[in-house]
């Protein structure tokens, strides 16, 4: 996709002063790794990473070696293994004939809009009941872009199918869901990219719950205790973590095994291999202010750790919505908040590694709602294909 790197330098400018301060922070610590060696960890909620181009852009920075491993949600494997972003069409389920009892809110039922070449290659997979599509294209609906894979027919109904043969496979070769689901994704998503340089890509605890099937697949395939381990050794090999537009993030950079924040206290106890937040660099991209004043209030009087030393509630103490996440993040020495839009935040860092790092993108992500995001989204409804069945079994 051809990318125009003007609209991202203004984007840049509309930023006020303090954010461009810490993405400038931000970038400077994720060039520094990277020119010494060091390993980048990106953690990846669902929703807007999809829709605002962020997995995708993810997917050419590991193509590029600028990102060494992600973990990510069960929902965001589901949509990959799927192509990422499909354009549905949605009609009124009750003129197709079902019931309302097995329609969503407002009787919704999708389709997907699939290429006849698409649909062709499909129906060599599974049954396919034509006559339902046609039927369907004809009606009244409207056209929409969103996360591929999910609830439109038949590529949703394809994905929680080929999740249990996934799971088979995974199974018999000793792997996790999302190693096997690789090896037929593709290249441009982060499962492909993560499979075609070998590095890992894992759901963490979590973020199992979603995708479906899927989500029940991947946290069939490998035991709770492996997948926290897995997510430890590769928070372990980072010196830059990169958070995302992710919640519960305390319980995946924290985990049962680290000692910094106190978690893994009795797992080092007993001899279980644990590791250290200390000294690694915690950057975070949400758009909840909360963050950042949290973050303040520890930098200037310590409060976070006051409120945990002294057993108070923290929420109180600060008199701001206190999620979980931002005790953990408040207290690391090194975290990074970055308050802004990820579909802004993204483009821009990208953007700045590549001039810093020497490296040349051929992707980089835009706001959807700009013009330029919306022709990027269009370019991935057509261009990031769904996983190929023969692919798996290679």
């Amino acid at each position: 996709m051809a990318t125009n790197r003007e609209p991202i330098e203004l984007l840049c400018q509309g930023l006020p002063t303090d954010t461009r301060e810490m993405l400038d922070r931000a970038v400077s610590s994720i060039v520094s790794a990277k020119k010494k060696g060091g390993k980048i960890v990106v953690v990846t909620g669902s929703g807007p990473n999809l829709h605002e181009g962020v997995t995708t852009l993810i997917g050419e920075l590991i193509h590029k070696g600028i990102v060494d491993g992600v973990t990510t949600s069960s929902a965001v494997i589901a949509h990959e293994m799927a192509g990422a972003l499909e354009q549905v069409k949605r009609v009124d389920g009750t003129q197709l004939g079902f019931s309302q009892e097995a329609l969503p809110r407002d009787n919704v039922f999708e389709v997907t809009m699939m290429s006849p070449d698409s649909l062709e290659q499909l129906k060599k997979e599974m049954l396919i009941d034509t006559a339902l599509l046609e039927k369907a294209l004809a009606l009244e609906g409207n056209v929409i872009i969103k996360a591929a894979g999910n609830m439109a027919y038949p590529l949703g109904l394809r994905t929680e199918s080929l999740a249990k043969e996934i799971l088979f496979i995974a199974r018999s070769k000793g792997v996790s869901f999302e190693a096997a689901a690789g090896a037929g994704a593709d290249s441009r998503t982060m499962l492909g990219a993560a499979y075609a340089r070998g590095i890992p890509i894992l759901v963490t605890i979590p973020q199992l719950v979603g995708g479906g099937m899927v989500g029940l697949a991947i946290a069939d395939s490998i035991s709770v205790t492996e997948r926290a381990t897995k997510v430890a050794e590769m928070i372990q090999s980072a010196d830059v973590i990169i958070e995302s537009a992710v919640a519960l993030t305390q319980e995946i950079h924290d985990g049962p095994f680290e000692t910094h924040t106190g978690h893994g206290i009795w797992s080092h106890w007993e001899g279980y291999a644990t590791y250290s937040l200390e000294d690694k660099v915690l950057i975070r991209i949400d758009l909840d202010p909360s963050l950042k004043k949290a973050w303040e209030f520890e930098k200037q009087s310590s409060k976070v750790q006051t409120a945990i030393d002294e057993g108070l509630p923290k929420t109180k103490l600060m008199s701001i919505p206190f999620r979980m996440e931002m005790s953990g993040f408040a207290r690391l020495e090194k975290s990074i908040p970055v308050v802004a839009d990820i579909g802004v935040a993204w483009p821009i860092i990208a953007l700045r590694l590549e001039q810093e790092l020497g490296v040349s993108l051929d992707f980089i992500s835009y706001p959807q709602q700009s013009p330029e995001g919306q022709e990027m989204r269009k370019w991935i409804v057509e261009d990031v294909h769904p996983i190929e069945k023969k692919r798996l079994h290679q």
